[in-house]
């Protein structure tokens, strides 16, 4: 809200200095955005003396000046026919910006160069006046800015409301502010009317079909009104909040819009049919030409303002072409209406039409007020349109609510301030705002509060002790200290693994995202879930923001997956990261969705960064498999196999290369692997991806809580090879697992070190290589011994997994 100091005064006295005043404005809850002076422009305009004029040598309708600040002459192109020599003008010096946004440059004109401008009072918009350039008096000094010679100055306000005070959306409410913090005396605008002519009732009627959209509605009309310019006056209070001026009757409904709050509207009466207002709900799919010249389709939820036979204007939002006032209109209808806040915030909003009327409808007007606006609106296009004002106002108001009243607590309401404020101070301070108090009889702790009609804001015993609070000022209000106890509750064991899984994460050189917590609703399709998979339960969001945020994700793979195809896109190719974050599965219309804290993580691209000794080499599954091992040793969970997925665990995983990590009890912790071809094409993926997702919860439940310690190894160990040829299919896990858990004591470790397929080896078979490491922790092992305990184990794994020895 744009407020000027110079309309202000016009209501309130001001204190001196505008920044002291917008600092108290601040204080009382109406924050001043910024300070600014309207004539500022006027510092680069200099008063400068015309000493020449001669005519333009190629161009007919242009002369050449010269003019003088008294320092600098300069030769200035113009094409005004007013300017003589001897006259003093304003002078744009390069560099200028006016009102409407163009910068004053040196420039070559028809071949002359000039250096600025001079100008009119229109350009320097502090008039209408086109006719010519401005000659300015005679006595003032030459060199010194327009602003300084004539004392033109007058800052504007730009308070940023909140959108419970529509009542400060006029100059008048931010002028009541004022006038309660400064003890000052509010003057309102003279409303009296002078009516003449038979009774506006025999002349026109208005009929409200939907009373709970519009309780009420009240015009006037005025006859024989001569439409033109605005006086001046008209023109520069506009011009001072930033309205630019239309025609007389347009400018007073925005006049009087600033000055009081209330919109309203003009209609160009003979344009309506039937000569009457009818306010109906608009028809399902009816047509309407509003004023921007759009036409637009209605819905039976938007408020119309209607004529004998169709829409004339959006209720609340804008008024229509078809009834638009124009030069030769004669005869006005004026309309002020009060209208269903939420009613216009929704019409607004589907339309995609937010204007003044509607900002302040949306908000909620003062419904007592609509009469005084209408008749202060309605004096002044009488007087400046020289129109015969009808005798009578048509008030309907269906919708009258009756005065409200609100019980106030004393004693609570020091308690939630912080003061020691008496009855009597606290009505002291509400009647400074125009908020009527009187004592509860039989209860001195107690007042009843009756909150104006236009603070359609206050509704319970809270907002009264806001007002209060306010008027009393919060910087008087204590500073103290709440009373909580100094210690506080430490992370949960959970929290605790989670940032650990987060440092062993960014240890192991992968980026933490974090990705909203909705995706596309298809994401389950292009993952390949089965049916009847539990990650198809998603929680599908009421409003979405977008249709790739239409549900809430049951896994991070999706996240992960949008996030490296944005990557892509910005040829940023070699990507690792992870993300902590909770998955939702639905769990029915009754119930809350079940959440889980899950871990994921991507690796795609090379391996390691570029280097100028080593050629790049592209990640694989053994790189994202290694990533999760490392991990899981860090946290000292044992046991760990990594097995073929059950069918429809993971299907956007490739055949082949996909893994389901295993606890040593069974449980299953999550999976790995490479994307599958068809998954990575559904989020136009181009290269390949490695991912893991893993179950938090499941891996907090496994990390022992002690750590256990074994001495050092004082006799040497011995390792021995095996070769099998076993079926393609096996997995190494199988054969590694077998040799661990064969009950041998001395086995320390067990490693695949060589699988190979091909000639010599039979078809459908692989050549497996396993190294086992022996070792004794009270002797050194003698060779004899150790090949007992390999040949032992080499005819077992012959046996378990109808393997063969190479030939």
């Amino acid at each position: 809200m744009k407020v000027s100091l110079s309309w202000l005064q016009e209501y309130v006295p001001l204190p001196d200095g505008v920044a002291p005043l917008a600092e108290k404005l601040t204080m009382v809850g109406l924050e001043v955005d910024t300070i600014e002076d309207r004539f500022g422009y006027l510092d680069t305009v200099k008063v400068a003396r015309v000493e020449a004029v001669s005519p333009h040598p190629n161009a007919d309708k242009l002369k050449c000046c010269t003019v003088s600040t008294g320092e600098h002459r300069a030769e200035v192109v113009c094409g005004a026919p007013n300017v003589a020599a001897g006259q003093l003008v304003p002078l744009a010096l390069p560099g200028t910006v006016l009102p409407d946004g163009r910068e004053i440059r040196s420039a070559t004109i028809r071949g002359v160069a000039s250096y600025g401008m001079i100008c009119s009072r229109a350009e320097l918009e502090l008039s209408g006046d086109h006719s010519g350039i401005w000659v300015l008096p005679d006595a003032l000094p030459l060199g010194v800015s327009v602003a300084q010679a004539l004392d033109l100055s007058d800052h504007v306000l730009d308070i940023d409301l909140t959108p419970n005070r529509p009542d400060c959306l006029s100059i008048i409410g931010v002028a009541r502010e004022i006038a309660a913090f400064s003890d000052q005396a509010l003057t309102m605008p003279d409303t009296g009317i002078e009516e003449k002519g038979e009774a506006i009732q025999e002349r026109t009627s208005v009929t409200i079909e939907d009373p709970d959209l519009c309780p009420r509605y009240a015009a006037r009309l005025i006859e024989d009104v001569t439409v033109g310019s605005s006086p001046d006056w008209l023109q520069e209070r506009l011009r001072s909040v930033g309205q630019r001026p239309i025609n007389n009757i347009v400018d007073i409904t925005n006049f009087v819009m600033l000055e009081m709050g209330q919109p309203l509207h003009a209609f160009d009466f003979d344009r309506l049919a039937g000569q009457r207002i009818v306010v109906r709900r608009a028809r399902p799919g009816e047509a309407f030409v509003s004023l921007d010249q759009k036409e637009r389709r209605l819905d039976a939820d938007m408020l119309m303002i209607c004529d004998g036979e169709k829409p004339v204007a959006i209720g609340g939002v804008m008024g229509g072409l078809n009834s638009e006032v124009e030069p030769a209109t004669r005869n006005i209808l004026l309309e002020s209406a009060c209208f269903n806040p939420v009613s216009i915030r929704k019409t607004a909003k589907k339309l995609g039409l937010h204007t003044e009327a509607s900002h302040r409808f949306e908000r909620g007007v003062d419904p007592d007020g609509t009469l005084a606006a209408l008749d202060r609106a309605a004096r002044l296009i009488a007087e400046l349109g020289q129109g015969r004002l009808v005798t009578g106002a048509i008030d309907a108001h269906p919708g009258k609510t009756p005065m409200r009243s609100i019980s106030l607590d004393i004693a609570a309401t020091n308690r939630l301030l912080g003061t020691n404020l008496d009855g009597s101070e606290i009505s002291r301070l509400l009647a400074a705002i125009g908020i009527e108090t009187e004592a509860v009889a039989g209860d001195p702790d107690r007042i009843s509060v009756t909150p104006p009609s236009f603070r359609v804001d206050l509704t319970q015993p809270e907002d009264i002790m806001e007002e209060v609070a306010r008027t009393w000022g919060y910087d008087r209000i204590p500073t103290r200290l709440p009373r909580i106890a100094a210690d506080r509750a430490g992370l949960t064991p959970l929290r605790r693994t989670k940032l650990r899984l987060g440092q062993l994460m960014n240890g192991q050189g992968f980026t933490e995202t974090v990705n909203y917590s909705f995706i596309r609703a298809d994401a389950a399709d292009v993952l390949l879930l089965a049916e009847d998979d539990p990650r198809r339960r998603s929680v599908k969001i009421l409003n979405p923001i977008s249709e790739d945020q239409a549900v809430m994700r049951t896994t991070l793979i999706p996240g992960l997956l949008e996030t490296l195809g944005r990557n892509l896109a910005h040829q940023v190719k070699n990507l690792r990261y992870f993300e902590l974050g909770k998955v939702f599965t639905d769990r029915g219309a009754d119930e809350q969705p079940h959440e889980e804290e899950m871990l994921a993580g991507l690796w795609s691209g090379d391996r390691a960064a570029a280097a100028w000794h080593a050629k790049p080499v592209p990640c694989d599954f053994y790189d994202i498999k290694g990533a999760v091992e490392s991990l899981l040793k860090a946290l000292r969970i044992e046991g760990v196999a990594y097995q073929t997925p059950a069918a429809g665990t993971a299907p956007y995983l490739r055949a082949g290369a996909a893994a389901a990590v295993v606890a040593a009890d069974g449980t299953p912790l999550g999976v790995l692997g490479a994307l599958a071809p068809e998954v990575a094409a559904g989020f136009d993926l181009k290269q390949s991806v490695f991912i893991f997702e893993l179950a938090v919860s499941r891996l907090h439940a496994i990390i022992p809580d002690t750590i256990t310690a074994r001495p050092i190894p004082v006799y040497p160990s011995i390792a021995r090879d095996i070769t099998l040829i076993v079926p393609r299919a096996l997995a190494a896990e199988a054969v590694c697992r077998h040799i661990r858990n064969s009950g041998e004591a001395l086995v320390e470790d067990v490693r695949i070190f060589d699988v190979f397929e091909g000639v010599p080896i039979p078809d459908a078979k692989k050549s497996l290589s396993v190294r086992v490491t022996y070792r004794s922790p009270e002797a050194t092992l003698e060779d004899d011994a150790v090949n007992t305990i390999h040949q032992r184990l080499s005819a077992q794994l012959l046996e378990a997994f109808q393997a063969q020895l190479p030939t």
